[in-house]
């Protein structure tokens, strides 16, 4: 493409958490897109938090991904450091991504006159104050667009008093080519463990899982390995450390921390689970899927919407830990039904939860906002 043509390409500038969380990944997977189909020219602005590791940040810049870092340890510090990047950087589109992040980088795209903005939630549940919710209430007359990462989370953007006219659900999606060699792992050769891909946080409800390891164990006689991987908040992992050496559990449950190959974990065991207080549509679940995993999530708001209760997965009563050894104690014992269940979410998962379709329809998105007049 001419220097002539990259200068009239549209710039869209993502802001998320530099957490890396689930919104973090789908802010990227969207940067990565609109950089390789390039119709538009993308940036990425990362709010600080303690666990963004500079390794990280280099990873996305070795890529190619054009990556800035807001400081994260004052709210009126990000918006002041973005409306600057933004008045440099000139987008015509921002995309705010999550909670508190939309509603920070909503008021430096509007101080710096940025004149498109889209508000993407991620979550069923935030921790909205009334002033919280009174900005996000302003601030929507001001946003072309609010996107929910599923039709749960548009749902709940609708009794948050969100304009029903500019809410919409685009569904989050995976990359289906790290599961392909899904049918080579045959469900029976897999080790008969646990994965829960997750970070450590309050939203997140590794305590109950690691309870009902220990009664699937006293009650049942079953000793499944249970595999944690994610990072996340340091005082929500010594928590579920400190339980584990409790219950005498430190032979079954492994502490991966982030791991660069989850894909391949998934593919060597039997089963994917998410014991979670809340969500907004879960890729970590819709990979277990994908993967062939005989899936598990606690029936709440974000989870209950991309499941058929035994038929594609299995909800679990929400902080439940007898409920999941039950669960977990009966598709051990039946592989039968819990293979044919895999089978059907990975069915699922390909026909639905697909990133090309995610990719497809923000673009569009991105495509119709930016020829439609400011708000």
């Amino acid at each position: 493409m001419s220097p002539d043509a990259q200068a009239q390409r549209p710039r869209v500038l993502h802001v998320v958490t530099g957490g890396f969380s689930g919104a973090t990944q789908v802010a990227l997977d969207l940067a990565r897109a609109g950089r390789a189909q390039g119709r538009f020219e993308v940036g990425i602005a990362l709010r600080r938090k303690r666990q963004t590791a500079p390794s990280r940040i280099q990873a996305l810049r070795d890529e190619g991904l054009d990556v800035q870092l807001l400081p994260g340890w004052s709210h009126l510090a990000t918006i002041a450091s973005l409306a600057s990047l933004c008045r440099r950087w000139q987008p015509e589109l921002l995309v705010a991504h999550g909670f508190p992040e939309h509603l920070l980088a909503r008021w430096a795209g509007l101080w710096a006159g940025v004149p498109h903005m889209i508000h993407v939630e991620h979550n069923t549940r935030e921790r909205y104050t009334r002033w919280r919710l009174f900005q996000a209430r302003r601030l929507a007359r001001r946003t072309d667009a609010i996107v929910g990462c599923s039709e749960g989370v548009r749902q709940s953007l609708l009794r948050l008093g969100m304009p029903a006219e500019r809410c919409i659900a685009i569904s989050n999606g995976i990359r289906v080519e790290p599961f392909v060699s899904a049918p080579e792992h045959p469900f029976a050769a897999r080790k008969a463990g646990l994965v829960m891909a997750a970070r450590f946080a309050h939203q997140k409800d590794h305590l109950t899982l690691i309870q009902a390891l220990a009664l699937l164990r006293d009650q049942h006689g079953l000793r499944p390995p249970l595999l944690l991987a994610g990072g996340g908040s340091a005082l929500s992992r010594h928590a579920a450390e400190r339980l584990v050496k409790r219950l005498g559990l430190q032979e079954q449950v492994s502490f991966l921390g982030h791991h660069p190959r989850l894909p391949q974990l998934l593919l060597e065991h039997q089963f994917s689970v998410l014991c979670t207080h809340y969500e907004g549509m879960p890729l970590s679940l819709v990979e277990g899927m994908a993967a062939g995993c005989a899936v598990l999530g606690s029936d709440v708001p974000g989870v209950r919407e991309m499941l058929r209760h035994q038929e594609t997965g299995w909800l679990v009563p929400h902080r439940d830990p007898q409920a999941w050894a039950d669960a977990l104690a009966r598709l051990l014992r039946d592989p039968q039904v819990a293979a044919e269940m895999a089978a059907r979410g990975r069915q699922q998962a390909l026909e639905h939860f697909r990133l090309d379709q995610t990719l497809r329809a923000y673009e569009e998105l991105f495509e119709r906002v930016i020829g439609a007049p400011a708000p």
